[in-house]
């Protein structure tokens, strides 16, 4: 008997947003990699089709689609267009999202609704349109890109931080309320990641230095370390996870070396340190 191929996706339609460039495009080029027909979606096209057409020359399925997930209105449509590309979509990626990095007394208004429009309203109404297909055909994933700091705060994030707690939140929301349809909805969760947005910011040698000092890991990620996680998610080897926030964070959350002396008699007393 030949063993189940957990981890394969052939014959499956995935949906990614935000997909131009960074986490979107690594998490579109590994399902693609797995055997998925991934649907390439962002704002703007340019990016995305030399995307897909280097999805293609792998040997992989991919089509660009232009798509604003900050326009609720149009959501249903987006939703039927990427449908329409290869089919029903098997595996809905939400990564799209924005950020600006802000004290709390520079917090603009503007900035808040944009935030909140595309991390939380957009990915909640995409996921409405796209599950109801799940939901008559009993069957779907749902990956919701989160944050480190959908369970850990951050100075002068805290906008960001406010919508990637909701994340959490809503993946565990709609895992409860899907779950009696066979959809599983899970949260990514990427800790501190090297992208073409962050790159000026990692770049800095004491950004460098903290992160490689406070990662348990030693380093900082790039996007390609994730992929491994989200094809865990969007395949047969989750069918029963759900409702879970997997953080991708090089053990940050975990905690931190304590550098408690050890070793050569430096060690203190035992009780002496709770």
């Amino acid at each position: 008997m030949n063993p189940p191929q957990l981890f394969s996706l052939a014959g499956r339609n995935a949906l990614v947003t935000g997909a131009s460039r960074g986490i979107g495009r690594a998490l579109a080029e590994g399902l693609a990699a797995h055997g998925a027909n991934v649907v390439c979606a962002a704002r703007t096209t340019a990016d995305l089709e030399t995307l897909t057409a280097a999805i293609q020359a792998a040997g992989g399925q991919a089509k660009a689609l232009s798509m604003d997930v900050g326009d609720r209105d149009s959501l249903p449509a987006a939703a039927a267009a990427a449908e329409a590309c290869f089919g029903p979509i098997d595996i809905l990626v939400n990564n799209a999202g924005v950020n600006f990095r802000e004290p709390l007394a520079e917090i603009s208004g503007e900035h808040f609704d944009r935030i909140l429009s595309i991390n939380v309203a957009g990915m909640l109404f995409l996921t409405q349109a796209v599950a109801k297909g799940m939901m008559t055909r009993r069957s779907g994933k749902i990956i919701n890109v989160g944050s480190i700091t959908t369970g850990f705060g951050l100075s002068n994030l805290a906008v960001y931080t406010l919508t990637k707690g909701a994340v959490g939140q809503l993946t565990k929301a709609l895992a409860t309320e899907l779950g009696r349809h066979n959809i599983q909805v899970n949260a990514l969760c990427p800790g501190f990641i090297m992208t073409p947005m962050t790159n000026k910011l990692w770049s800095m040698p004491h950004m460098q230095e903290w992160g490689q000092r406070r990662i348990p890991l030693g380093r900082i990620a790039t996007p390609a370390d994730l992929v491994g996680s989200a094809v865990f998610l969007a395949s047969g080897a989750s069918d029963y996870v759900t409702g879970h926030s997997l953080f991708v964070d090089g053990g940050f959350t975990a905690g931190e070396p304590w550098p408690i002396p050890i070793g050569g008699g430096n060690v203190a007393p035992p009780g002496e340190i709770a």
